[in-house]
């Protein structure tokens, strides 16, 4: 059987380097304001992955500017359900009136990595997307909370894995605040997308080989190596014979 993967970026976060990052993604996980990106910057990066035939999704984040979103919040579910509503309506309406309909949704930062462990947290996210619209394909970490509480609102779901992050032995991602979170060396980073594609495996910061389902591969757009990981990751995947498109257009995804 052929395989295929996606490969999603985090952009519309006012980096300037999302026209050079479309060829090399298929996906894309658009700011919605609240820790980067305005109304101009949504509209410029929708057209950008229209013109190159890539999924656009919404990035939405706790409401912290300041802190790129990656600062820790505690708000109760009300108050999270309407951030991440508005959020929501915000792109979604965008996309519409340029011609497209959002295709999946993707917490950022600390919000992400809070609904990762927290199923309340996790619930409300889900909740919310279901809202705007119960066809969306949720992004979450790979085999996390996110992903069960998606499921149990009958969410399309994608198992959500890191090329260029580190992992704990739980599965988790290594916390940004350590020196080790993230990976600077190109090749370490092609190895590491191209084994969870092919064998649904990552190793971990111990050196223990754990198990991740891989639907989509994650890059940081506004990463140091954005550029070269992505163009590198996909020649990588595409030198393995695994074909790169959006979810929906593969058989891995799941109810």
């Amino acid at each position: 059987m052929i395989q295929s993967i996606d490969i999603n970026c985090d952009l519309g976060e006012g980096v300037g380097n999302d026209s050079a990052l479309m060829p090399w993604i298929s996906s894309a996980n658009i700011a919605c304001g609240c820790h980067a990106g305005d109304e101009e910057e949504i509209k410029k990066t929708l057209a950008l992955c229209l013109q190159h035939g890539v999924a656009v999704g919404a990035h939405p984040s706790y409401p912290d500017r300041k802190n790129f979103g990656r600062t820790n919040m505690r708000l109760s579910s009300d108050e999270l359900f309407q951030i991440v509503t508005d959020q929501l309506h915000l792109i979604k309406n965008i996309a519409q009136a340029q011609g497209t309909v959002l295709h999946h949704v993707k917490p950022h930062g600390a919000l992400y990595n809070m609904a990762a462990k927290d199923a309340a947290i996790a619930h409300t996210l889900a909740q919310a997307v279901y809202q705007i619209d119960p066809h969306l394909i949720f992004y979450g970490l790979s085999q996390s909370v996110m992903i069960d509480e998606a499921q149990k609102l009958n969410l399309k779901i994608a198992h959500e894995v890191f090329a260029d992050r580190t992992y704990q032995p739980d599965g988790s991602l290594t916390p940004r605040t350590q020196p080790n979170a993230l990976i600077a060396d190109e090749q370490q980073a092609v190895h590491q997308a191209v084994i969870l594609a092919r064998q649904n495996e990552v190793t971990d910061v111990n050196g223990q080989t754990i198990s991740l389902r891989a639907d989509t591969i994650c890059l940081h757009g506004d990463g140091e190596h954005a550029l070269a990981f992505a163009k590198l990751i996909h020649r990588g995947l595409t030198n393995e014979g695994i074909i790169i498109r959006p979810l929906g257009k593969q058989k891995n995804i799941h109810r």
